[in-house]
Formats: C-alpha cells, sequence, structure tokens
C-alpha cells in the first residue's frame, strides 16, 4: 500500500493542509472518512462540488481537499448519479503539513454531507 496518495487508478486519499485524512476520491466520486457520498468531480480531475451543484474544493499537490479563496465561474455541471457505498479504504496515515498559498481547509460541516 501507498502511504498518503494513490493506490491505484480509481482510489486516491486527500488530506487537509495539516496533513490529516479527510476524505478519498474513487474515479470522480468523492466520500469522507465514512464512506459518505459527499462530492464529485464533473469538469475536472481537480475541482470537486457536493452532490447539489455547490462549490466543494480542489486538489492541490496531488493528495490535498482544500478551498481556493478565490471565486470561480463555474459550467453547469448535470447530475452523475448515486455512486453507492464504496466501502471503508483503510487509513492512510499522516501526509504531513503542507501550506498551499490562496487556500483554506475544508469546513468540518461540509465533510460531513449534504
Amino acid at each position: 500500500m501507498k502511504w498518503g496518495g494513490i493506490l491505484n487508478d480509481n482510489l486516491l486519499y486527500l488530506f487537509d493542509s495539516s496533513g490529516n485524512w479527510i476524505a478519498f476520491k474513487i474515479g470522480k466520486f468523492l466520500f469522507n472518512k465514512d464512506g459518505k457520498w459527499i462530492g464529485w468531480f464533473p469538469w475536472e480531475k481537480e475541482i470537486a462540488i457536493t452532490p447539489k451543484g455547490k462549490y466543494l474544493g480542489e486538489i492541490f499537490n496531488k493528495n490535498r481537499l482544500l478551498q481556493s479563496n478565490y471565486k470561480k465561474s463555474l459550467p453547469y455541471p448535470g447530475y452523475p448519479g448515486y455512486p453507492g457505498y464504496p466501502g471503508y479504504p483503510g487509513y492512510p496515515g499522516f501526509a504531513g503539513y503542507l501550506y498551499t498559498p490562496g487556500t483554506t481547509d475544508i469546513e468540518k460541516e461540509l465533510l460531513k454531507g449534504e
């Protein structure tokens, strides 16, 4: 098992700026640590939105899920359909602190899901 990054083409562990594991990505879907679907990546790999279409955050430095401090104009994402329960991916460990200018950690409430 790789520490703190891509395990295979579909699973990616995601961390906050302090290195704490907060979510994981499987394909285009985003789940919190409990396996609850909290978002998806409709346009490109980096930008995540909630199932209701609200901006959630972006992937920075390959494995950090953070919110950009700059507003983005995003097109209508459509709806991907419910992804089902992914199961528990295991604990990836601690990734270490990383400062990324122009970003903040995602609010804990958003990580609980809508």
